[in-house]
């Protein structure tokens, strides 16, 4: 039986995830490799927004904040469980980008980017500034995930890199399979026409202010999951979580991995992940290595390196 795209491209993910463990020499490995997954989450988010329907943000890192200090705060101030905080974050970044993405989505190419750009920038003064709830620059400790009982009496320990490792792998295969769906459903239909064109979308009987805004939702709450996780690993989050750095980032990892695929996107948010880690031997050349591998990758291979791979070697097949 033949699988289909969306069947082989969770099998392969799943594999990888599963295989991966065993080169890794030391734990320190399992550390980057759900700081990996963290980022791919986020990612994800972004295929929906500009690989499905072609829309561009730059503050996306801005929700990444919202669900990070989602799970700080909440337990702290309200007593909710971090589980919940979760989800309650990630519906708080869902209203806010139906609530900022009304406008927003009404603009088009630089001007969607710099407006987005600035909904990003805000979300980090706030956080910065608003010191006496945030902790400020210096940033707060976010409490424990909350699963300690009931898993521990499993044997397995919430502060080791293992669990970390296969509890956010778990959540980006979850992720990816949604936005698989996504693809093949009538609304992702509706989303890949609005990146063709929208002229032609709407002329088809496609919402198109709709479709902006469900796509901008999605990628938001994707977000906002990924900051979640990151907060609840480390233990510790800071405004930079949020930073216009973090949104170019996320962006970046798309495109250089494909952002129209999901796993060319995961692919991309792995390689600029480890890159960092591998170019430290470098030390003063490692951001100038790091960009002359984006700028040699945009030229040459402008789909991303996964879905250009997939094209050289159906190519020489033929």
């Amino acid at each position: 039986m033949r699988l289909s795209a969306k069947q082989s491209t969770l099998l392969v993910l799943a594999f990888l995830i599963i295989a991966s463990p065993f080169f890794f020499p030391s734990s320190y490995y399992y550390r980057v490799g759900s700081l990996v997954f963290v980022n791919a989450i986020a990612v994800v988010g972004i295929v929906v927004l500009t690989g499905y329907a072609g829309q561009i943000s730059l503050g996306h890192a801005g929700f990444v904040g919202i669900g990070a200090y989602a799970c700080a705060l909440l337990p702290v101030h309200l007593g909710v469980p971090p589980g919940l905080a979760v989800v309650l974050g990630a519906g708080l970044s869902g209203v806010t980008a139906w609530l900022v993405g009304r406008p927003i989505l009404r603009l088009k190419g630089y001007y969607l980017a710099v407006a987005s750009l600035g909904f990003g920038v805000l979300v980090a003064m706030v956080l910065s500034n608003e010191g006496a709830i945030t902790g400020g620059p210096d940033g707060i400790k976010v409490p424990d995930l909350g699963l300690r009982g009931w898993l521990g009496t499993l044997g397995i320990e919430l502060t080791t890199p293992q669990f970390w490792y296969g509890f956010t792998g778990l959540f980006l295969v979850i992720g990816a399979w949604l936005a698989l769906n996504l693809h093949d459903s009538a609304t992702g239909r509706a989303l890949r026409a609005l990146h063709g064109s929208e002229v032609a979308a709407r002329t088809v009987g496609v919402d198109v202010a709709r479709a902006k805004l469900n796509a901008f939702v999605i990628s938001a709450v994707y977000a906002s999951v990924s900051g979640s996780l990151l907060a609840l690993q480390n233990r510790l989050i800071t405004p930079d979580v949020a930073g216009y750095m973090h949104s170019i980032e996320l962006v970046t990892m798309a495109v250089l991995g494909g952002a129209g695929s999901v796993l060319g996107a995961i692919f991309g948010a792995a390689l600029l992940t480890m890159l960092p880690q591998v170019l430290t031997v470098l030390q003063d050349y490692e951001h100038v290595v790091l960009g002359l591998v984006m700028m040699l990758v945009m030229i040459f291979l402008p789909s991303g390196l996964l879905p250009s791979a997939r094209r050289l070697m159906r190519g020489r097949g033929e």
